[in-house]
């Protein structure tokens, strides 16, 4: 076996991408080491390409949308195999003493390790994870498929089981890109009626191929009324980092509706006490899930045919891929095969 392999890591904050020979880690206690067949390009890389996260050290590989195989295992490590097929997202590892892990609450980790932030990530022909950040790949799934299911798939996945929709209530999604194309069908496959906001015509025949009943072209007509003319949305999927956007969709929901937030902006949200008091509505965040939640990601995908829609590139050229994706012009998920 070669000692070295390729890389895409960033030097400092705001620095370009590097593609450079590095010696292949070895698993510590409790790691393993993947061979990484491909890894999604996240949005929420920025953090790490920019320097936004705090504490980040550099270099840093970035990337947490990891598909591969188990190439070697540390000590002590029992349950994974070499050769098993693995998935890493953006939950890579808790600490197990802070107060939400000992209520088992292990997504909200006060010390959360994000793969590419607080270790490096899948932008590499190897990396190496703790096995609690581990989640197994059903064998349908290619791995470039897979990939963006660990992070945009579990994100829209677990947000909409726990928004409290039931089947038949009317469910918007707003935003028809990385997030929303995946909302849409994961929507459409739990029985809800699903209407798609998006900004413009362009993919009302897409959205609808997807799974939603309704296409609203949000730059032409008001989206709120619309949705209140079909009788309120019992849940809005936030998808698109657009807190105006995501403000002005609010008088949509209907009584006890919940505005559910997953795209990732620092601009806040606008809301009068009495758009929440009059309609008793509720604005929640979703942050993506545990591996066992990827897991259940995964084999709802397998059986029902949900899919991402990718462009890929290689290994090579990431700094391509990675400038693609904030291009917004990715139909819809950029992911870098090794």
């Amino acid at each position: 076996m070669a000692t070295t392999m390729k890389a895409a890591q960033i030097p400092k904050p705001g620095a370009d991408f590097q593609i450079v020979e590095r010696e292949i880690p070895n698993p510590g206690a409790g790691e393993v080491r993947i061979k990484v067949q491909a890894c999604g390009v996240c949005h929420s890389d920025v953090l790490t390409k920019e320097g936004q996260w705090p504490g980040i050290q550099y270099p840093r590989v970035p990337g947490h949308e990891v598909a591969g195989t188990i190439d070697d295992i540390g000590a002590g490590v029992s349950k994974w195999k070499k050769g098993q097929r693995v998935g890493v997202g953006w939950h890579g590892g808790q600490d197990g003493t802070c107060l939400e892990c000992r209520r088992g609450d292990f997504r909200n980790c006060r010390n959360l390790r994000v793969p590419g932030i607080s270790y490096d990530g899948g932008y590499q022909q190897y990396m190496v994870a703790p096995v609690e950040a581990l989640a197994a790949i059903p064998e349908i799934l290619g791995d470039a498929e897979a990939a963006p299911l660990l992070c945009a798939g579990i994100t829209t996945f677990n947000a909409l089981r726990h928004s409290g929709a039931m089947p038949g209530d009317l469910v918007a999604v707003q935003g028809i890109g990385g997030l929303g194309h995946l909302g849409i069908q994961f929507a459409n496959k739990f029985g809800y009626t699903v209407v798609a906001i998006g900004r413009g015509p362009e993919n009302a025949a897409l959205a609808q191929k997807l799974g939603a009943s309704v296409h609203i072209d949000s730059k032409s007509i008001n989206a709120a009324e619309a949705l209140q003319k079909m009788g309120g949305a019992q849940v809005i999927l936030a998808t698109a980092p657009n807190s105006k956007a995501m403000s002005e969709l609010i008088d949509g929901l209907a009584a006890n509706g919940k505005l559910m937030v997953i795209g990732a902006s620092f601009d806040p949200i606008e809301v009068t006490p009495m758009q929440l008091i009059t309609r008793t509505r509720t604005i929640q965040g979703w942050a993506s899930g545990t591996p066992a939640d990827s897991e259940d990601t995964l084999r709802f995908a397998e059986l029902t045919g949900v899919r991402p829609m990718i462009e890929t590139y290689p290994l090579e050229r990431a700094a391509e891929g990675y400038a693609h994706m904030l291009s917004g012009n990715a139909q819809f998920r950029v992911v870098l095969t090794m």
